[in-house]
């Protein structure tokens, strides 16, 4: 249906901005490949390199960019486009997602370059946003390694590829080849004739036959998305964020303070309780305020996506653990301040931090990452 306004002669007009519209959404593919049943190499360099078995490994698969054009609103959000996407076109698609409201930080992505999440990215907004991906955001497989130069577009315009078929052909990629896939000009279907099957034309999909339709779908407008960098895919657009966990539960994400820990046996248990339950922690307004920002963090891995050090695969705990961290250092409450930062003083911790502040600008809680680091390096020389 679509929205009216009433204007100021009393008609009613049509409101452009809630009118769907053709978007063509770039998303980048990844099937992993089987595991084989040898046993897995070791790696002799593996103690020094904390990163060596759950850091940034580049996942070994099939990788390809899918184009999908679907007609949807531009105030809707991407995540609204992409549950279209699986519901009417292609249900193979797989992304991560939970509340949709940005509370769990679960659907962070790149998008057009750019850490956001899915729930909070709208159409519009994307649309209008510079195209633009710095070099630490080359492709999914760049935290191998030393930062990549982005590479040339993985994919075809809709429009340009010769053949006439229904469904869109697909070129299978090793891991060392280039990614492309060629489509037809219908725009329409998986890339994967295999995934084709059984999939027919709905409301959501752009019907085209002939030149002249083909001509309007390659001059719409156009979202990349692609997985966030600095993790390791598993599939599509969903990433292992277990090592960012595992960092922030290294720095004891929990209140420490002080008790009766002379004492021994079951006395001193119950003393301790005691004292627990009876005992209050008076802050001022300062106090509170100092930790009180930093309690937002939903560990989305945004901050984590736009650092170049740890995008780079560089050993580098992660502006989220630093986040983690900071929070339980400025609380007035917490009686272990020396030994957390004696904790994050190392040369994966905050040493590993060049003060670049790119982890500051997708933060959806409005957390400034860059000053909160700048504020431990000052912390930890003093």
């Amino acid at each position: 249906m679509t929205s009216q306004s009433t204007g100021s002669d009393g008609s009613k007009a049509s409101s452009p901005d809630r009118d769907p519209r053709p978007v063509t959404f770039r998303i980048a593919r990844f099937t992993p490949r089987p595991q084989s049943e040898r046993p897995a190499r070791t790696n002799p360099f593996s103690k020094s390199n904390p990163f060596a078995t759950t850091g940034n490994r580049r996942a070994r698969g099939r990788r390809w960019t899918q184009e999908y054009t679907i007609r949807i609103a531009p105030q809707r959000t991407v995540l609204d486009a992409l549950l279209q996407i699986k519901r009417a076109v292609d249900p193979t698609l797989n992304f991560r997602y939970s509340c949709g409201h940005g509370m769990c930080g679960s659907d962070a992505v790149l998008i057009n370059g750019r850490p956001d999440l899915l729930c909070t990215a709208t159409i519009a907004d994307c649309l209008s946003a510079p195209k633009s991906m710095p070099n630490a955001f080359a492709s999914p497989g760049a935290a191998s390694g030393s930062p990549q130069v982005q590479q040339p577009p993985a994919f075809r315009r809709t429009g340009t590829a010769t053949t006439t078929t229904g469904v869109s052909s697909s070129v299978a990629l090793s891991d060392s080849a280039s990614n492309f896939t060629t489509t037809d000009p219908t725009g329409a279907g998986p890339t994967d004739p295999t995934e084709a099957t059984g999939l027919t034309d709905t409301t959501g999909r752009i019907k085209t036959s002939g030149l002249t339709k083909t001509s309007n779908i390659a001059e719409s407008s156009a979202v990349e998305i692609r997985p966030l960098p600095g993790f390791t895919p598993l599939r599509d657009l969903i990433v292992d964020t277990d090592a960012m966990f595992e960092q922030i539960r290294r720095f004891k994400p929990y209140l420490l303070h002080d008790d009766s820990s002379a004492d021994s046996g079951q006395a001193a248990q119950a003393k301790a309780a005691k004292a627990e339950r009876t005992s209050e922690y008076r802050q001022t307004p300062e106090e509170l305020a100092r930790y009180e920002l930093l309690s937002t963090c939903i560990a989305c891995g945004l901050c984590q996506g736009a650092c170049p050090i740890y995008a780079g695969g560089e050993a580098f705990a992660g502006p989220a653990a630093m986040i983690a961290a900071a929070r339980f250092i400025n609380d007035s409450r917490d009686g272990h301040r020396q030994e957390r930062l004696e904790a994050i003083d190392q040369v994966d911790g905050i040493q590993a931090c060049q003060s670049i502040r790119a982890c500051t600008r997708p933060c959806p809680r409005g957390i400034d990452v860059g000053e909160e680091m700048w504020k431990l390096v000052e912390a930890v020389k003093e």
